[in-house]
């Protein structure tokens, strides 16, 4: 196993660089520098393995290998074609490349995509007599091909699928919230942990499960086996495995309240199902109620809500849903503090509280905005927040 430092890229989603940056940070990773919806820094294969077990706000943990400059489909060909492939797959492996193109020299992913792939085979043709057939289907090397205009970057992913996919869920309602975003909203949050916690409209339970994970400190890829890194050549289970062991043995008791409700039945069953397959059942409360008929537990509690935004999910009357969001907290919510993300502007208007805060993150493609909301206890300095 590779014991030497190395530069590493986590990937992220716009606006949970600084988050990632924090997480990497506390696992001992060095010379972070955030990037756009990315973030690099360095370590060895153990800081690889924690990487991708344990950081919640990673999509993809990157291996650069090798950089240059292409001007033309050609001088992409012949360096691609001049590194020593057979050291990473074998004659008869299966290769997969991930294309990245943002350039006006090459102008389509899938051509520059197929450019590669061509050089690796010829190689492996004239060295061996033999090439590695190409499939996206349980690869041995996945290859993510980066391109800004004639900067080209190889990297091996080291993580297979997206890191969203924790294998918890068994199935999801319409548009269930990014495992990825659920964990990076709670921490911009700040949520210390100190505590209870409420999602009024859970879903299928992404958020209130990514809440627990991160109240008992349960590694991001607990529930997951499968990664890329597992196919290289100088993979190493046992440290994977001291890896895995010393994060689990940090797991811990949670003092506090985790709940989640939701209108609609169907959700509630599907969130209880993911929630048993997790086996949190035990730790999150789950109720099925309309947001004006569900309390919060008692005691302090921090409030993350993801409701409808219209593009997304119809609803017969959004603006009058958001208005509805904004009474409950001042009648029932007093003294807490409520985080709502929604794509919708005009809607974020009719809750009629002045957000304390405002953040811009992207659920899949919609810009969207995070707001802080603090309730204060009274109902002449809730109806005062509205002024």
């Amino acid at each position: 196993m590779e014991n030497k430092d190395f530069k590493m890229v986590a990937k992220t989603m716009y606006g949970l660089e600084d988050v990632l940056a924090n997480e990497i940070e506390a696992i001992g990773g060095k010379n972070i520098e955030k990037l756009n919806r990315a973030v690099s820094f360095e370590g060895d294969m153990n800081m690889l393995y924690k990487a991708n077990y344990l950081l919640r706000t990673a999509i993809t943990i990157l291996k650069p290998i090798y950089s240059f400059e292409a001007n033309s489909d050609r001088e992409l060909y012949d360096n691609i074609y001049k590194y020593k492939w057979e050291k990473l797959l074998n004659a008869d492996g299966v290769l997969s490349i991930e294309p990245s193109v943002y350039s006006s020299i090459f102008t389509h992913s899938l051509y520059a995509s197929q450019k590669t792939k061509d050089a690796i085979c010829d190689r492996f043709r004239r060295m061996f007599n033999q090439r590695p057939n190409v499939s996206k289907e349980d690869p041995d090397l996945i290859l993510n091909l980066h391109i800004n205009e004639n900067q080209v970057t190889v990297s091996l992913n080291s993580s297979g699928e997206s890191l969203h996919k924790r294998n918890y869920r068994l199935r999801a309602e319409m548009a269930p919230i990014n495992e990825v975003l659920a964990a990076g909203l709670i921490q911009l949050s700040g949520w210390q942990r100190d505590c209870n916690f409420f999602d009024p409209m859970c879903g299928s339970g992404t958020m209130v499960m990514e809440a627990a994970m991160y109240a008992y400190n349960i590694p991001a890829q607990y529930y997951r086996y499968d990664f890329a890194f597992k196919k290289w050549g100088d993979f190493s289970m046992p440290e994977f495995k001291r890896v895995r062991d010393e994060a689990n043995k940090q797991i811990k008791e949670f003092d506090y309240e985790i709940w989640g409700s939701d209108i609609s039945g169907a959700a509630i069953k599907t969130a209880t199902e993911n929630i048993t397959n997790a086996k949190l059942h035990k730790d999150i409360e789950l109720f099925r109620a309309d947001i004006q008929e569900q309390n919060p537990p008692e005691g302090k509690t921090l409030i993350i809500m993801n409701p409808p935004y219209g593009q997304r999910i119809e609803t017969d009357d959004l603006f009058n849903l958001y208005d509805l969001i904004g009474r409950v907290f001042k009648n029932k919510y007093s003294g807490n503090t409520a985080w709502v993300i929604s794509s919708d502007l005009d809607a974020f208007k009719h809750i009629g509280l002045r957000p304390s805060q405002k953040i811009t993150v992207y659920n899949s493609n919609l810009e969207c905005r995070f707001c802080k909301y603090e309730i204060y206890e009274g109902s002449k300095k809730a109806k005062k927040q509205q002024e």
